[in-house]
Protein backbone atom coordinates (compact mmCIF):
# COMPACT_ATOMS: atom_id res chain seq x y z
CA UNK A 1 0.00 0.00 0.00
CA UNK A 2 1.52 3.75 -0.62
CA UNK A 3 0.25 5.87 2.20
CA UNK A 4 -0.16 9.50 1.22
CA UNK A 5 -0.14 12.68 3.55
CA UNK A 6 -2.51 15.75 3.52
CA UNK A 7 -2.91 18.68 4.41
CA UNK A 8 -3.99 17.27 8.01
CA UNK A 9 -1.41 15.21 8.70
CA UNK A 10 -3.21 12.67 10.81
CA UNK A 11 -5.96 12.10 8.03
CA UNK A 12 -4.25 9.83 5.38
CA UNK A 13 -4.83 8.35 1.66
CA UNK A 14 -4.31 4.57 1.73
CA UNK A 15 -3.85 3.81 -1.78
CA UNK A 16 -3.68 -0.08 -2.39
CA UNK A 17 -1.58 -2.09 -4.60
CA UNK A 18 -4.12 -2.98 -7.24
CA UNK A 19 -3.09 -6.06 -9.26
CA UNK A 20 -5.22 -6.36 -12.41
CA UNK A 21 -5.63 -8.05 -15.83
CA UNK A 22 -7.85 -8.50 -18.38
CA UNK A 23 -10.02 -10.65 -16.08
CA UNK A 24 -10.53 -8.12 -13.80
CA UNK A 25 -8.41 -7.00 -10.43
CA UNK A 26 -7.20 -7.99 -6.95
CA UNK A 27 -6.20 -5.96 -3.81
CA UNK A 28 -5.95 -6.61 -0.27
CA UNK A 29 -8.32 -3.95 1.18
CA UNK A 30 -7.00 -4.20 4.73
CA UNK A 31 -4.21 -5.51 6.75
CA UNK A 32 -3.59 -4.38 10.10
CA UNK A 33 0.17 -5.02 10.68
CA UNK A 34 0.66 -3.06 7.32
CA UNK A 35 -1.53 -0.55 8.53
CA UNK A 36 0.19 -0.35 11.66
CA UNK A 37 3.62 -0.28 10.30
CA UNK A 38 2.91 2.54 7.30
CA UNK A 39 0.73 4.94 8.95
CA UNK A 40 1.83 4.48 12.92
CA UNK A 41 -1.53 3.80 14.19
CA UNK A 42 -2.36 0.70 16.06
CA UNK A 43 -5.66 0.55 16.31
CA UNK A 44 -8.69 -2.61 16.59
CA UNK A 45 -12.16 -1.90 14.61
CA UNK A 46 -15.04 -2.91 15.97
CA UNK A 47 -17.68 -2.12 13.61
CA UNK A 48 -18.00 -1.78 9.68
CA UNK A 49 -21.09 0.26 7.96
CA UNK A 50 -22.15 0.46 4.76
CA UNK A 51 -24.43 3.16 2.73
CA UNK A 52 -25.83 3.42 -0.56
CA UNK A 53 -26.81 6.95 -1.78
CA UNK A 54 -28.14 8.24 -4.88
CA UNK A 55 -26.50 11.37 -6.72
CA UNK A 56 -26.63 14.80 -4.69
CA UNK A 57 -26.82 13.51 -1.22
CA UNK A 58 -25.02 15.01 1.13
CA UNK A 59 -24.43 12.90 5.05
CA UNK A 60 -22.53 15.22 7.78
CA UNK A 61 -20.74 16.14 9.41
CA UNK A 62 -21.28 13.83 11.72
CA UNK A 63 -18.85 12.98 14.91
CA UNK A 64 -19.06 11.44 18.27
CA UNK A 65 -18.33 13.54 21.66
CA UNK A 66 -17.98 10.17 23.44
CA UNK A 67 -16.71 7.00 22.41
CA UNK A 68 -15.08 9.09 19.61
CA UNK A 69 -14.19 7.22 15.99
CA UNK A 70 -11.29 6.86 14.09
CA UNK A 71 -12.62 5.50 10.43
CA UNK A 72 -11.33 3.77 7.40
CA UNK A 73 -13.41 4.49 4.61
CA UNK A 74 -13.74 3.70 0.82
CA UNK A 75 -16.10 3.38 -1.75
CA UNK A 76 -16.73 0.31 -3.64
CA UNK A 77 -19.32 1.87 -6.44
CA UNK A 78 -19.21 5.26 -7.74
CA UNK A 79 -17.70 8.37 -6.25
CA UNK A 80 -17.95 10.70 -3.68
CA UNK A 81 -15.73 13.79 -2.44
CA UNK A 82 -14.95 12.63 1.67
CA UNK A 83 -14.56 15.79 3.85
CA UNK A 84 -13.02 15.33 7.68
CA UNK A 85 -12.97 18.35 10.32
CA UNK A 86 -10.98 18.61 12.77
CA UNK A 87 -13.27 19.13 16.23
CA UNK A 88 -10.00 18.76 18.88
CA UNK A 89 -9.76 22.21 20.05
CA UNK A 90 -6.28 21.24 21.50
CA UNK A 91 -5.04 20.20 18.04
CA UNK A 92 -2.80 22.40 15.65
CA UNK A 93 -4.78 21.84 12.82
CA UNK A 94 -8.17 22.73 14.87
CA UNK A 95 -10.47 23.93 12.37
CA UNK A 96 -9.43 22.75 8.94
CA UNK A 97 -10.64 20.03 6.68
CA UNK A 98 -9.12 18.08 4.58
CA UNK A 99 -11.59 17.06 1.11
CA UNK A 100 -10.66 14.10 -0.88
CA UNK A 101 -11.93 12.12 -3.79
CA UNK A 102 -13.50 8.42 -3.33
CA UNK A 103 -14.32 6.22 -5.75
CA UNK A 104 -14.67 2.39 -6.93
CA UNK A 105 -12.14 3.32 -9.67
CA UNK A 106 -9.45 4.46 -7.54
CA UNK A 107 -9.35 2.44 -4.58
CA UNK A 108 -8.23 4.96 -2.43
CA UNK A 109 -9.53 4.74 1.38
CA UNK A 110 -9.22 7.34 3.61
CA UNK A 111 -8.31 7.41 7.68
CA UNK A 112 -9.40 9.59 9.80
CA UNK A 113 -8.88 9.73 13.09
CA UNK A 114 -10.87 9.95 16.19
CA UNK A 115 -11.65 13.49 16.80
CA UNK A 116 -13.01 14.24 13.59
CA UNK A 117 -16.00 15.37 11.64
CA UNK A 118 -16.97 13.49 8.71
CA UNK A 119 -19.22 13.56 5.86
CA UNK A 120 -19.45 13.06 2.13
CA UNK A 121 -20.96 13.96 -0.89
CA UNK A 122 -22.15 11.64 -3.83
CA UNK A 123 -20.62 12.50 -7.52
CA UNK A 124 -21.87 10.28 -9.41
CA UNK A 125 -25.66 8.47 -10.35
CA UNK A 126 -25.28 6.74 -6.47
CA UNK A 127 -22.46 5.45 -4.65
CA UNK A 128 -22.15 2.26 -1.84
CA UNK A 129 -19.81 3.69 1.19
CA UNK A 130 -17.79 1.18 3.52
CA UNK A 131 -16.15 2.47 6.75
CA UNK A 132 -14.44 0.33 9.35
CA UNK A 133 -14.78 2.54 12.85
CA UNK A 134 -12.73 2.00 16.31
CA UNK A 135 -15.62 2.38 18.64
CA UNK A 136 -19.18 1.39 18.38
CA UNK A 137 -21.95 4.19 17.41
CA UNK A 138 -23.29 5.77 20.40
CA UNK A 139 -26.65 8.00 19.40
CA UNK A 140 -26.87 9.97 22.43
CA UNK A 141 -22.86 11.41 21.99
CA UNK A 142 -23.44 12.06 18.07
CA UNK A 143 -23.34 15.65 16.80
CA UNK A 144 -24.10 17.10 13.79
CA UNK A 145 -22.41 20.47 11.88
CA UNK A 146 -23.71 21.97 9.31
CA UNK A 147 -22.32 21.13 5.84
CA UNK A 148 -22.87 24.42 4.61
CA UNK A 149 -21.15 26.37 7.87
CA UNK A 150 -19.58 29.77 6.05
CA UNK A 151 -16.80 29.34 9.14
CA UNK A 152 -15.63 26.15 7.47
CA UNK A 153 -16.60 27.24 4.26
CA UNK A 154 -15.97 23.77 2.55
CA UNK A 155 -16.07 23.07 -1.39
CA UNK A 156 -18.35 20.20 -1.58
CA UNK A 157 -18.31 19.72 -5.24
CA UNK A 158 -21.31 20.04 -5.95
CA UNK A 159 -23.69 21.33 -8.87
CA UNK A 160 -26.95 22.00 -7.32
CA UNK A 161 -28.23 22.03 -3.62
CA UNK A 162 -27.58 18.62 -1.48
CA UNK A 163 -30.17 16.26 -0.32
CA UNK A 164 -30.39 16.20 3.37
CA UNK A 165 -31.45 14.24 6.10
CA UNK A 166 -33.86 15.89 8.73
CA UNK A 167 -30.30 14.86 11.33
CA UNK A 168 -28.61 17.06 8.74
CA UNK A 169 -30.67 20.19 8.11
CA UNK A 170 -30.58 20.99 11.83
CA UNK A 171 -27.00 20.63 12.42
CA UNK A 172 -25.38 23.04 14.74
CA UNK A 173 -23.34 26.11 12.95
CA UNK A 174 -19.75 25.49 14.03
CA UNK A 175 -19.79 28.45 16.21
CA UNK A 176 -21.86 26.70 18.64
CA UNK A 177 -21.04 22.92 18.34
CA UNK A 178 -19.85 21.12 21.23
CA UNK A 179 -16.27 20.49 20.05
CA UNK A 180 -13.43 17.96 21.98
CA UNK A 181 -11.06 19.17 23.97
Amino acid sequence: MNIIPTAIPDVLIIEPKVFGDSRGFFFEVFNAREFARQTGVATTFVQDNQSRSIKGVLRGLHYQVENTQGKLVRVVQGEIRDVAVDVRKSSPTFGQWVAVQLSANNHRQLWIPPGFAHGFAVLSDAAEFLYKTTDYYNPVAERCIRWDDPDLAIDWGLEQPPLLSDKDKVGSSWAKAELLP
